[in-house]
Parts: structure tokens; C-alpha cells; sequence
């Protein structure tokens, strides 16, 4: 089992299927070329994980939309959330 879902090819954010450990190896299908992203935080269950950085300023995008802006920059495998993440609905 894989433990994460991306919605849309245009996504740069996954979410967890599962709770998932800071540490674990995930293989992401970007572009027909898996990418390994070594999660940076414990990922529970329905929460999003950054596929690649996102900067500071830059979309979030989940379901191929944009959901929301980077309030701070997110590594590869980071936790996106409330933290680090501004609503564009809120």
C-alpha cells in the first residue's frame, strides 16, 4: 500500500491515505519518472506532504487548482497544513 494520493498530475502536494512517519521513503510518479521523497515530518492521515519544494508566496495546488499560498517555504516531503499553508477560501 502506498499510504498517499495525488489528485491531479498538477499537484505539488500528495495526501496521506494513512498516518505516515517522518523517515519513510515514498516513490512519486511525477512525469512518468518516479521520484523518491523522503518524508520530513509525521503525515497523518488526510493531510498533505510537499512532492517537491514550494516556495514561500507560491500556490498550492491540489486537485489541480490552486487551494491556497506557501506562508513559508516547504521542502520535498515536508507537512503542509495550517502552518505553512493560507486558505484562499479563508
Amino acid at each position: 500500500m502506498r499510504g498517499f494520493f495525488i489528485h491531479s498530475p498538477r499537484d505539488n502536494v500528495a495526501v496521506a491515505t494513512r498516518d505516515l512517519k517522518a523517515g519513510t521513503m515514498v516513490v512519486v510518479p511525477l512525469n512518468e519518472k518516479p521520484v523518491k521523497v523522503k518524508l520530513l515530518d509525521d503525515i497523518p492521515l488526510g493531510h498533505k506532504f510537499a512532492l517537491r519544494r514550494i516556495e514561500a508566496g507560491a500556490a498550492v495546488v491540489k486537485y489541480g487548482e490552486a487551494i491556497g499560498v506557501a506562508t513559508k517555504t516547504a521542502s520535498a516531503g515536508a507537512h503542509v497544513h495550517v502552518h505553512n499553508l493560507k486558505s484562499q477560501r479563508f
